[in-house]
């Protein structure tokens, strides 16, 4: 048994390691041709849903966690970026990354990563403009920081492997971690269980999920290598992505940082727009 769990882990952290170290330097290579001013520019003066096509692409080239989303948050609304892209970028930064991407295209198929993206993309750009329409930029406090976006960033390969290396210390151990408890999952639990209590036709599973992942702090490198296993043993989808989407969008560091920024109504719309991704997201792949 324990064999099968340390050889489920080596293979799972070979083939992360890789995925992580040369996706993150295609990332770090396409961020030296942008310059954040201009993007600023763009979601600015550019129609709404432009701007928040662009905000989506932003959020995809810049993989923030939940918590290192909001002072590029608090930036964008200090440089009076339209309500609606700020809220989309927020809910778009910590579930579009082209590394999980990459990740889950590898462990879990390019149709489930394709679903997902389309999916969150969409869900995000309806919920940040909801938000507007309902008149929430109001709930805004007023908050200013330093800025901190860089105004241009060139491509060096001694920066971008320094780069790779303080982005390893932050984002890897998560991986890490997802590795090595999908792997005692492949390993100890039994299939007949997971299929029995969490798959199956079991939808009510799904909302269940998405509120359990919303408090919890785990990041999608960590998720989907857990994910990957539970489907492996006959776990539901719905349910799977129900919880990555909530734990990755939202949760109580993140809120402890947006309480200073947002009023508590806004707070409280965050976190329902986030059960509601999560959740819709939930049965659009259980359907599917």
């Amino acid at each position: 048994m324990w064999y099968e769990v340390l050889k489920n882990f080596a293979w799972l952290v070979m083939e992360l390691t890789v995925l992580f170290v040369v996706v993150s330097f295609v990332v770090n290579l396409l961020q030296g041709f942008v310059r954040y001013d201009k993007v600023e520019i763009w979601m600015k003066k550019t129609p709404p849903i432009v701007s928040a096509l662009i905000a989506v692409v932003f959020a995809f080239i810049t993989p923030f966690c939940s918590c290192s989303t909001i002072p590029v948050v608090v930036n964008l609304l200090k440089n009076k970026i339209r309500f609606s892209t700020v809220m989309i970028f927020l809910f778009t930064s910590p579930v579009l990354d082209p590394t999980i991407l990459t990740v889950m295209v590898v462990l879990m198929g390019w149709e489930v990563a394709l679903y997902y993206t389309v999916i969150t993309t969409i869900l995000s750009i309806i919920l940040g403009f909801a938000l507007e329409r309902w008149g929430f930029e109001k709930e805004v406090k007023n908050v200013i920081i330093k800025n901190d976006l860089q105004a241009e960033k060139r491509f060096s390969l001694k920066n971008t492997v320094s780069e790779i290396l303080t982005l390893m210390k932050t984002v890897y151990p998560f991986l890490l971690i997802g590795a090595g408890i999908g792997a005692v999952i492949g390993g100890i639990v039994p299939t007949e269980f997971v299929a029995t209590y969490l798959g199956g036709e079991n939808w009510w599973l799904i909302p269940i999920a998405a509120i359990i992942g919303i408090p919890l702090y785990i990041r999608l490198s960590s998720m989907i290598p857990i994910s990957q296993i539970l489907i492996a043993k006959g776990m539901a989808l719905g349910p799977v992505m129900a919880m990555m989407i909530s734990s990755a969008g939202a949760s109580l560091p993140e809120l402890s940082l947006l309480n200073s920024i947002f009023k508590r109504k806004l707070v409280f719309a965050f976190v329902l727009s986030v059960f509601s991704m999560s959740t819709i997201s939930g049965f659009l792949f259980y359907f599917i």
